[in-house]
């Protein structure tokens, strides 16, 4: 559960959260922020961004196509469920009026 605090002006704060980390992991952190010219932890921040957005890019799309595909077979399967009708006769021929 996050925590949030105060600041000395009385503005809460951005919300905290506490991760334990792998040494190798923590090592690799610190060292890209260092190569990026950031803090462990606002490092941390952006990465944990980018990987929410490319998570909820790939859930709406697999969510959109197993939609597509469940609307495809329930139309098929109201196509299947229709009655053969036969044509009565030749097709009709219709009439363009030109205004």
């Amino acid at each position: 559960m996050a925590t949030r605090q105060n600041s000395s002006s009385g503005k809460p704060k951005s919300p905290r959260i506490q991760v334990v980390l792998p040494e190798n992991l923590c090592d690799e952190l610190s060292c890209l922020a260092e190569k990026e010219s950031r803090t462990v932890s606002n490092m941390a921040k952006v990465l944990i961004q980018e990987g929410l957005q490319r998570f909820k890019a790939t859930e709406s799309f697999s969510n959109a196509k197993h939609l597509s595909e469940e609307s495809t077979e329930q139309f098929i399967s109201s196509l299947e469920a229709q009655q053969i009708r036969r044509l009565r006769g030749a097709p009709r021929r219709f009439k363009l009026y030109k205004p």
